[in-house]
């Protein structure tokens, strides 16, 4: 069996699959498909505890997430996805780095609801698009707290309501540090609790 040394070791180099060659992804899915195999909470959903908290993104497939890295003069930086399980949110926060006093953040905020043990139906209803420095960003757990105070933003702040903004998840592997999930557009993320 390969364990999650053996996958973060492989996916250390790949800078969250922004460098990934295909004979890397190959490798890293295969392993990834490994550890699913023995996946220690098979209900994941009923284990909220683990769920709960902010995730930094290790690697992923996503192509969303890997294009926000192709914007001229800016570079991706951290990448989290911050579960609250109390109020079935979920905010996906990319923070971006640049020009001094120029790095910026894009956030979309969703709720979740559960369609089965490992299933969750994600709606997208806001996105936030600004400066660190003019929203006052500080860290995503300060920011969700803003968030979910209801402060809107000196920044491209906006509802989404798209009934296309819509997906699913499903957590294939969760314990006390990582998580991996797949999505309905087929990518794969690895996260490790901050």
């Amino acid at each position: 069996m390969i364990g999650k040394a053996e996958l973060i070791t492989a996916i250390a180099p790949t800078n969250r699959g922004l460098l990934a060659t295909e004979s890397d992804k190959q490798a890293i899915l295969s392993a990834i498909a490994n550890l699913e195999d023995f996946n220690p909470t098979p209900r994941p959903l009923e284990s909220s505890e683990l769920l709960d908290g902010d995730w930094r993104l290790l690697y992923t497939t996503s192509k969303a997430l890997l294009n926000l890295d192709r914007f001229p003069f800016y570079r991706l930086g951290q990448i989290y996805q911050c579960i609250r399980v109390k109020t079935n949110s979920v905010y996906n926060i990319a923070e971006i780095s640049g020009f001094p006093y120029l790095e910026g953040i894009v956030c979309v905020a969703a709720k979740f609801e559960p369609l089965t043990f490992r299933r969750v139906k994600v709606k997208f209803e806001r996105s936030i698009l600004g400066f660190k420095r003019i929203i006052n960003y500080t860290s995503p757990s300060d920011y969700i707290q803003q968030i979910e105070n209801g402060k809107k933003f000196n920044a491209i702040d906006f509802s989404i309501q798209s009934k296309e903004q819509q997906g699913w998840l499903d957590i294939t592997y969760i314990d006390k540090d990582l998580r991996i999930s797949r999505g309905n557009e087929g990518s794969v993320f690895v996260l490790t609790k901050t």
